[in-house]
C-alpha cells in the first residue's frame, strides 16, 4: 500500500510539472500583431503571417497579399523574436524549418540547404532580398496587446554568393552598427546590419 501511494504521489507531482511546463500559445490576433512588428508600416497589414496553433504547431495564421512574409514569435524559446522577410527567401526559410523539425543542428542544416542549392533542388533569390527581425525579453512583452517595448532591430540582406570583393564590405563590423558580409561566397552570404555589432 505504501509503495502504490507513492507511485501515485510522483504520478500527480509529474502530472502537475507537465502542465506548468505547458508552453502558452498566445491568441492568434496576438501573434499577428506581434510578428509583423519588425516590418514597414505600409506593409504590415497585407504580410502573409506564420505563427502557432494550440498544439504548438507552426501554421498560417493569416494569408498575404503582399511580398512580405512575417514569423510569429516561438512560444518555446527564451525572449521575444519575430521575422518578416521578402516572400523570395520562403524557399530557403521553408527549407531551414523542415530540416529543424527533422532534428538537424546549424551546421547540418547549411551543408544540406547548400547541396540543394547546388544541385538546384530549389533557388536563393537572384537579387538582394530583406530580412527584418524585431527582438527583446519577455519582461518587456505584452501578452494582452502584443506590444514589445524594449526590442531592437537586425537588418538581413541576403545577397547569394556575394564576396567581400565583390561588395566592398568587411567580413567583420569594425564599428557598431556597421554593414558587414557574413558567410561570403555562399549560396547564404548576407549583409548584416544591427545593433549588436
Amino acid at each position: 500500500m505504501k509503495k502504490l501511494l507513492t507511485l501515485l504521489i510522483v504520478l500527480i507531482a509529474l502530472n502537475v510539472r507537465a502542465q506548468q511546463e505547458k508552453v502558452e500559445i498566445l491568441p492568434a490576433d496576438i501573434q499577428i500583431k506581434t510578428a509583423v512588428l519588425p516590418a514597414p508600416e505600409a506593409d504590415k497589414s497585407a504580410a502573409m503571417v506564420y505563427g502557432y496553433n494550440d498544439n504548438g504547431e507552426m501554421v498560417v495564421l493569416r494569408e498575404g497579399t503582399n511580398n512580405l512574409v512575417c514569423i510569429a514569435d516561438d512560444p518555446t524559446k527564451e525572449g521575444i523574436s519575430v521575422s518578416c522577410y521578402s516572400a523570395a527567401l520562403e524557399p530557403f526559410m521553408k527549407r531551414g524549418r523542415e530540416l529543424t523539425l527533422e532534428g538537424k543542428n546549424t551546421k547540418e542544416k547549411r551543408e544540406i540547404q547548400g547541396a540543394e542549392v547546388a544541385a538546384g533542388k530549389w533557388q536563393m533569390p537572384i537579387v538582394p532580398s530583406m530580412l527584418y527581425v524585431y527582438y527583446g525579453s519577455d519582461e518587456a512583452y505584452n501578452k494582452a496587446t502584443g506590444e514589445l517595448s524594449d526590442a531592437q532591430y537586425r537588418y538581413v540582406i541576403y545577397t547569394p554568393f556575394a564576396t567581400v570583393a565583390s561588395t566592398g564590405l568587411p567580413s567583420k563590423p569594425h564599428e557598431k552598427g556597421m554593414p558587414w558580409l557574413m558567410d561570403p561566397g555562399t549560396f547564404r552570404a548576407h549583409i548584416m546590419v544591427g545593433p549588436f555589432n
